[in-house]
């Protein structure tokens, strides 16, 4: 697509969009949100970028070839499941742990984030495989 709104409005609502895809991310444990509706608004402003400028274009933006972030995300999935059972508790049990950082104070984390990074990437990497088939047709 030639347009030069267009492609001057998505170079700058793609990292909105972006910083919201992260926000939803990160407040999806207690609120709605999470991994799913973060990785498909991830996926949405790269799907942007790539109608106005090219599938090519968007390939390089992302970075990480799809198949990498599907197998990641789905490796991060089953790592967060397996790691209960190896500490004698059932499959995809909550386990938390505190770090304590100078400039963050204490940060919980668990392995429901890890379970939801891992669908993020599975959403983002599948979404992309169909965005990008789609407009190389």
């Amino acid at each position: 697509m030639d347009s030069v709104i267009l492609k001057t409005a998505i170079r700058f609502l793609m990292p909105l969009i972006l910083l919201s895809s992260v926000f939803l991310f990160l407040r999806g444990h207690n609120e709605p949100g999470g991994g799913f509706v973060g990785g498909l608004m991830a996926s949405g402003a790269i799907a942007l970028y790539a109608i106005t400028h090219s599938a090519a274009a968007a390939r390089q933006v992302v970075r990480v070839p799809h198949r990498i972030l599907i197998g990641s995300g789905l490796l991060m999935s089953l790592c967060s499941g397996l790691l209960p059972l190896l500490l004698g508790r059932p499959f995809l049990t909550g386990m938390w742990t505190t770090i304590t950082t100078t400039g963050f104070g204490k940060i919980h984390l668990g392995t429901p984030l890890l379970f939801d990074l891992g669908v993020f990437c599975v959403v983002t990497g599948v979404t992309l495989v169909f965005v990008f088939s789609l407009l190389e047709e």
